[in-house]
């Protein structure tokens, strides 16, 4: 099974998209929820085409703008989540470029 671990970048965006888009407080419930399929197949999401984000992958969180970006490790042993965005930005990771 994979371990999946939150970046403390990844846990600030978090708190800042609470506070920006004013979340439910049980938002880190759902956004575990979202990551739990990741334990068991750690390539779920797409992968990330452009160069500066070359070698990660995305899903979509609890939310359908939420972009949640993320890196294997250790041959799919680790995934680590490493920003969540909202994906309407033009700054996403996965606004095209």
């Amino acid at each position: 099974m994979t371990r999946v671990e939150v970046s403390r970048a990844a846990a600030d965006d978090i708190a800042r998209l609470r506070f920006t888009h004013s979340l439910p407080p049980d938002t880190n419930e759902r956004i575990r929820v979202s990551l739990r399929a990741l334990e068991q197949f750690p390539r779920l999401g797409t992968a990330l085409e452009s160069h500066e984000w070359a070698g990660f992958r995305f899903l979509l969180g609890p939310w359908r703008w939420m972009v949640i970006v993320y890196e294997i490790h250790d041959d799919g042993d680790r995934v680590v989540v490493v920003t969540l965005q909202d994906g309407r930005s033009s700054i996403a990771a996965t606004a095209p470029r």
